[in-house]
């Protein structure tokens, strides 16, 4: 049932925080003894109090990991047996959507429409996912010499570090932990401090489901701490990642320094939507580009906030996409009505708004560039287009990750692939035409990890998401993404 308005907010004053880590399925004090105030960016009102982690908490969950894998009530128990317990957690999930869903909306901002609708459900269908996935995942008896026989099976790799970014705090966990776990490992997450409660309360519930002890801890902290010290640490044997380029670099140096543990990266994005004058309906690929630049505050690795449009067709788009902006105009993230909610923090709003600023000052900002207060926060901001800005201008280089777009004009086919390419990153790209032969030949040309045509930011349970240069290695989603945290032993027997 849908819920109004009035109701989310009644919801959301019942809602208990707890800030205090989870390790070995017990909620503890951290060590250091203290806590960080965690604010509603939509109100600026104090939530909760979050506990701040060191390097001895890291090491006490990694110990209760690490009893957890060795112990093998997890590690070694039959597929059959996870399958359960994973999709009892599933169904707890399901159960408990709305708590989930408002520990987001409430910590980072997003809408409840979008949280309750899309992240919370989908988050516990990725579980079910991946619990069905693990009994589907066959080993291998290879051809050897007569005599011999070779087994070649998928092992879980032990203990696999978490470490998630705010702007999808529970979907972004999922597409870790959950096959993570389903291969047979224990897992020690580091949720973002700006949103945490929604990785807390998933731990309560894995307990509730049946999973051992240990095998899902939660430690909150700053990542300069607890995120070094889970990078350093000598008995975490992967680690994976979604968050800034910078921190993924640092990350590797770590691995390096200390036992070369494994990583999977997934880093920065600056996604480029390349709309070609041929595209069969010029008014969707607007209203598609908007969802693809300000669907969740801007606030995605993978927004297409760089929109090259054929110069032919370019006034046209720029009218279609300005009118479908409006349809995400910010307002409260209780309100099933808002069109986006608050950006992560006020902090993070001002460092949005000196990018619109610094546009404004070399270029044209044709939509949005307002700033709002709603609720006494000043976290809102309007979407914003913004064109006429040189090609090396920071709206076309840099992840501003917010509700800002930037649009150019190309002439040919090969200016609009060089310029979309023309980017450290490749997490991920859009383009629109009507030609088949042009959406095979383009899409080909374009680095990127995933590209959507004729549509945007494409994605599903069944496909790999990752990407190429800076924006990392390893994949989520999908059955590859089993594969960051398995390998392959051969046990050969000779016989005879």
């Amino acid at each position: 049932m849908t819920r109004t308005y009035e109701e989310w907010k009644a919801a959301a004053a019942g809602l208990a925080f707890d800030g205090r880590p989870v390790i070995g399925g017990v909620r503890m004090d951290s060590r250091s003894g203290r806590t960080v105030e965690k604010v509603n960016p939509a109100t600026g009102q104090v939530i909760s109090q979050v506990h701040e982690g060191n390097a001895e908490d890291v090491d006490a969950a990694v110990s209760a990991a690490r009893r957890a894998f060795d112990a093998g009530e997890w590690s070694r128990a039959g597929v059959s047996f996870r399958r359960e317990r994973l999709l009892e957690l599933a169904n707890l999930m399901e159960a408990h959507a709305d708590e989930l869903a408002l520990y987001d909306t409430l910590d980072m901002g997003k809408p409840i429409r979008e949280s309750s609708s899309i992240d919370a459900p989908g988050s516990a269908a990725l579980f079910r996912f991946y619990a069905e996935a693990i009994e589907k995942h066959e080993d291998l008896i290879p051809v050897t010499a007569p005599g011999s026989t070779a087994m070649v099976t998928r092992e879980p790799l032990g203990v696999i570090g978490v470490i998630v970014p705010w702007n999808y705090p529970l979907e972004i966990l999922t597409w870790k932990v959950a096959p993570a776990i389903a291969a047979g490992n224990a897992v020690v997450v580091k949720p973002p401090m700006e949103a945490p409660h929604s990785a807390l309360f998933l731990a309560e519930l894995a307990m509730k489901a049946g999973i051992p002890a240990g095998v899902l801890n939660v430690i909150t902290g700053r990542g300069s701490v607890v995120g070094e010290a889970m990078g350093r640490h000598g008995d975490i044997d992967m680690l994976a990642f979604t968050g800034s380029t910078g921190v993924a670099k640092q990350l590797q140096v770590y691995a390096g320094e200390s036992n070369m543990k494994r990583l999977a990266l997934e880093a920065g994005g600056k996604s480029s939507n390349v709309v070609f004058a041929d595209c069969d309906d010029l008014e969707l690929a607007a209203e598609k580009a908007a969802f693809g630049s300000f669907y969740n505050q801007g606030e995605v690795c993978s927004a297409n906030s760089r929109v090259l449009v054929e110069r032919s067709v370019y006034e046209k788009f720029l009218g279609y996409f300005h009118e479908a902006s409006r349809n995400f105009t910010p307002g409260d993230p209780l309100d099933p009505e808002s069109g986006t909610g608050s950006l992560v923090s006020a902090a993070h709003a001002d460092g949005v708004w000196a990018a619109i600023e610094g546009a404004r000052a070399q270029g044209t900002v044709v939509a949005g560039g307002v700033r709002s207060e709603i609720n006494g926060s000043r976290a809102f901001i309007e979407p914003t287009i913004v064109t006429d800005v040189p090609a090396d201008h920071e709206l076309h280089t840099r992840e501003i990750f917010g509700p800002v777009a930037v649009v150019a004009p190309f002439d040919t086919e090969e200016e609009a692939v060089r310029r979309a390419n023309e980017t450290p990153f490749g997490l991920a790209a859009s383009l629109w035409t009507g030609s088949l032969a042009r959406a095979h030949r383009v899409s080909q040309l374009l680095t990127a990890g995933t590209v959507s045509v004729n549509t945007v930011d494409a994605l599903g349970f069944t496909t790999p998401f990752g990407g190429f240069k800076q924006s990392g290695f390893g994949r989520d989603l999908s059955v590859h993404a089993l594969d960051n945290y398995t390998d392959f032993k051969t046990t050969w027997i000779q016989w005879g």
